[in-house]
């Protein structure tokens, strides 16, 4: 049976089973298909949510993963965003790079089974997509490349990395970086059955105070066409955005390609043609992330920006972030889903709109006004199975009454 095949048998299986009595057949009448995007991100970075620690045996780790994917089946998803190179490492066997330490506790240690794989055939299986999630450029949350597993291709070429903020990157402006980069994460999209690629929001490192991300080598050797260090970076992330696209229709031509950036791209008190917030951070300016171009030029299938805050928040209004990067969307191939901060529901630190349990159910009332807008991806797993506040039951009741297939 084909993919598709397997996609579309579980979807009916699952509608079946679980289609609310209110949207049971009438005679007659016929339902409509429905398409759109309904996804969650599985985050491995620090045992985020999964494993939910290091050094679980490989069954019970693959229990969890499992677990995981059948709660994104019962909360009516499709889309299962899998973090798959979370530290210049590998959730799959990688001639590339090493094993992830968050499976075994020991970065290179083979935990005995293959999760990448496990996830894309059980995923499948179940009528979701596998999208893997790949980081470009961060090695280590630390800055001791001592502590890294000899033979990792940091210490190999310590030319190119860059300490920042307590952490280790990748330099970005290295045209050998950006080859070796894509050439791990490729080896994956080769291997396996990925629906897409996914790339999360950290290109160069957020701006870490009094500190400066020391890439002038690079620049003096690779940056004389441009007028700035700022244009040059740039320069450097759309070449890594194009370059990969390019690549992994040459590899897997039925997979997309998708980035979930920051929610800002500029403020209009930078740039007119910028949202009407108050951001602290701006991808174009501070990342050197010009997520408006990737949208509008069509070099990307999808777009998911981060849209962390609640309707109404002065700084950055989750109502005034959807209506503008539908505008950005509008006459665009690339395809526009908004990232939700499932994680914030219930916390007793964010502030009021979020102990509501409705908060994010008017997220999707409102992102429903804009034609633009082809679905929601909520972050992340473990939030989608706690459900602190009820939050995500709420947007089943009120949003996904029936299956969706995912758009493409």
């Amino acid at each position: 049976m084909s993919r598709v095949s397997r996609r579309a048998f579980a979807v009916a299986a699952l509608s079946a089973l679980t289609m609310a009595p209110s949207a049971a057949a009438v005679p007659g009448r016929r339902r409509r298909a429905i398409t759109e995007m309904r996804g969650m991100w599985l985050a491995t970075v620090a045992n985020r949510d999964w494993p939910s620690k290091a050094g679980l045996s490989a069954a019970a780790q693959r229990a969890e993963l499992i677990a995981h994917l059948d709660t994104a089946v019962r909360c009516r998803l499709n889309t299962v965003v899998f973090q798959v190179r979370p530290t210049a490492d590998a959730l799959w066997p990688s001639p590339y790079e090493p094993w992830s330490q968050y499976l075994t506790g020991t970065q290179g240690k083979d935990p005995g089974w293959d999760p990448l794989g496990t996830a894309v055939a059980e995923a499948h299986a179940r009528g979701l997509e596998l999208h893997a999630w790949f980081n470009p450029y961060r090695i280590a949350n630390h800055a001791d490349p001592a502590r890294l597993v000899a033979g990792h291709p940091a210490r190999a070429h310590p030319e190119w990395v860059v300490p920042y903020g307590g952490k280790l990157y990748y330099n970005p402006g290295l045209p050998e970086v950006r080859a070796f980069v894509q050439d791990a994460m490729l080896d994956a999209v080769e291997k396996y059955d990925v629906d897409a690629v996914h790339f999360d929001d950290y290109f160069y490192p957020y701006p870490v105070a009094g500190q400066t991300f020391d890439d002038a080598a690079a620049y003096a050797a690779h940056g004389g066409a441009f007028a700035s260090r700022a244009d040059w970076r740039r320069d450097n992330i759309d070449r890594l955005v194009r370059e990969t696209a390019a690549r992994v229709k040459a590899v897997r031509p039925a997979a997309r390609f998708g980035i979930s950036p920051f929610g800002v791209w500029r403020n209009a008190a930078t740039d007119a043609r910028g949202s009407d917030t108050q951001a602290g951070v701006q991808t174009y300016d501070d990342l050197y992330a010009d997520t408006r171009t990737w949208v509008r030029e069509g070099w990307i299938d999808y777009v998911v920006p981060q849209l962390y805050w609640n309707i109404g928040l002065p700084a950055a209004d989750y109502a005034k972030l959807v209506a503008w990067w539908a505008g950005v969307a509008q006459g665009s191939p690339t395809q526009l889903y908004v990232g939700e901060a499932l994680y914030k529901a219930g916390d007793p630190a964010q502030p009021a709109a979020w102990q509501d349990a409705a908060e994010l159910s008017r997220h999707l009332t409102l992102a429903g006004e804009y034609a633009q807008v082809r679905g929601h991806v909520f972050f992340a797993a473990k939030d989608v199975a706690a459900d602190r506040v009820g939050a995500m039951a709420r947007v089943v009741a009120d949003h996904y009454g029936q299956p969706a297939n995912p758009p493409r």
